[in-house]
């Protein structure tokens, strides 16, 4: 795979490496399509699609949605962990104070994200992620898993990742790398 503008830099964090897009892109080739699909608007919260439609949409196809979800967590994964998967807890952040609270992982994330969605609580469930710690660790080391997750969480809310609330990520978004990842997915 050749990458050229989905190696664009993130503020301050640098570019993202070869092994973090390739993950990024085999993961979006088996992802559920469900992850992607247009949400009804009564879910109350501000889904990922709504907050960066101006710098990504207008929407034209389930194809374009998916490759803006890969533009999404390539700059967030920059913004939270500089591309490194085994990034855990933000120890200037009071709030995260226990296993509930911490977060992990290229998105840091934190386990009780799960409040979000009750679809969030059953695919924990589906892999066995019982606890904290166990969470932690599957961010950390199971990019599909963490991936899936991350995406299924933004569909939710953009109130879990600061970045995204803020909306700091939304300059750094790039047209010409949506172009190259549904190239890199066709």
């Amino acid at each position: 795979m050749n990458f050229i503008a989905t190696k664009s830099r993130v503020l301050n964090r640098g570019i993202p490496p070869d092994s973090f897009l390739q993950n990024l892109v085999s993961w979006a080739k088996d992802a559920p399509e469900s992850l992607f699909t247009p949400r009804p608007d009564d879910h109350g919260e501000t889904d990922i699609y709504t907050d960066v439609k101006p710098q990504l949409g207008p929407w034209t196809s389930l194809l374009h949605r998916k490759v803006a979800m890969c533009e999404v967590l390539r700059v967030l994964a920059g913004f939270e962990s500089s591309w490194r998967p085994s990034t855990g807890a933000d120890t200037t952040n009071p709030a995260e104070n226990d296993d509930e609270t911490y977060s992990a992982g290229l998105w840091q994330i934190s386990y009780n994200s799960r409040g979000f969605g009750v679809d969030l609580r059953e695919y924990l469930v589906q892999h066995e992620v019982t606890n904290g710690a166990v969470f932690q660790q599957r961010m950390k080391t199971d990019f599909d898993f963490a991936a899936t997750y991350t995406a299924m969480l933004l569909r939710h809310t953009i109130r879990h990742n600061g970045p995204v609330k803020r909306h700091e990520i939304n300059p750094w978004l790039s047209r010409a790398a949506v172009a190259e990842f549904e190239q890199l997915l066709a």
